[in-house]
């Protein structure tokens, strides 16, 4: 029978389908990332072609905007919110409004055009990760930011427009609806149980195990008991941290390992599918809490939003996470 599940984070419900139940197998909408080839601003040769570094990792002696470099974040060509001007709030009877100021960057995470971050060397993904951080780090010195949303989009049908592998982070002048849900409920509960909920949630996955994928001495990858699509993934640090930038040194080696196996897990399980990660991390102005947790959420692109989720913010699973878990976690990779 269908279940009904309440997120305890947000207070969201969605519906788990088992009798939609699905296994890796059926997953063919989607369809596994494809390689076009032709020309491509990202590769080594185009630098030109590009918005000028805003941050590169480069081998000594090389010059800006040329290559060898390991890695670049330049400004996106197309930018959905533009770095210069004010903010100029203002009312319109009911309705508000500001000017669309923020930063819209790429992280071209390698110089190989086919490799992705299952397939690059671990340090090349740890590298992507200190890229997030020191640029977080640094637009956060912009008072106009509350916000850095950092996501990667990972094939056409997850909307990526290049297939050489990036991701992307945007800084706003406002909290996202998303976030702030899940800030304010992680608040909600720490107010009335005076504890996380995401610790409480980790220690109940661990101590359970059935929707653990996998763990190392810092991180666990898990599916959530209130999963909005099949096989959506999120990574979470052990120890309480409630903002990315703050993670420690030791922990970036630690990330690069599970975020890369688990991707490794999802590419061998559902035939390298297109796919979206998030990263969600406490906002500017709440820097250091002790009732958020900062984490990743992977999601394949497996099924399709329709009329009943944008009607009724239901969510329909096909996919239980526990059986998704249990294929993930007995990959071999």
């Amino acid at each position: 029978m269908p279940e009904l599940r309440k997120d305890p984070i947000i207070g969201r419900w969605v519906i788990i389908s088992s009798e939609r139940g699905k296994r890796p197998s059926d997953f063919t909408d989607g369809g596994e990332r494809k390689r076009k080839g032709g020309f491509c601003p990202f590769d080594i040769g185009n630098e030109h072609t590009t918005p000028p570094e805003i941050l590169s990792y480069r081998e000594d002696g090389t010059a800006p905007n040329t290559p060898g470099w390991n890695l670049r974040v330049v400004a996106n060509k197309f930018p959905a919110l533009q770095i210069e001007g004010d903010l100029n709030k203002q009312g319109e009877g009911v309705f508000d409004k500001m000017n669309g100021v923020g930063a819209h960057e790429v992280i071209i995470e390698t110089p190989l055009h086919d490799a992705t971050l299952s397939t690059m060397a671990l340090k090349d993904v740890e590298n992507v990760l200190w890229a997030y951080r020191d640029r977080i780090v640094d637009l956060k010195k912009d008072k106009r930011f509350q916000y850095v949303l950092i996501f990667k989009n990972e094939g056409e049908a997850a909307g990526a427009s290049l297939e050489h592998s990036h991701s992307q982070l945007i800084a706003l002048p406002i909290v996202p609806k998303r976030v702030r849900e899940e800030i304010d409920g992680a608040k909600q509960y720490y107010d009335y149980k005076e504890r996380c909920v995401f610790c409480d949630i980790i220690r109940q996955e661990l101590n359970a195990g059935i929707r653990v994928v996998s763990e190392n001495k810092d991180f666990v990858a898990l599916e959530p008991f209130t999963p909005r699509f099949p096989f959506e993934t999120w990574i979470l640090p052990k120890k309480h941290d409630s903002c990315f930038e703050d993670a420690r040194t030791h922990e970036f080696p630690s990330l690069a390992e599970i975020l890369q196996t688990t991707l490794r897990r999802i590419d061998k399980v559902l035939n390298v599918p297109p796919y979206n990660y998030i990263l969600h991390s406490s906002p500017f102005r709440e820097p250091d809490n002790d009732y958020y947790h900062w984490h990743m959420e992977i999601m394949p692109k497996l099924t399709k939003v329709a009329g009943f989720e944008w009607g009724s913010g239901f969510y329909i699973n096909p996919t239980a996470p526990e059986e998704a878990a249990k294929f993930l976690r007995e990959a071999k990779i």
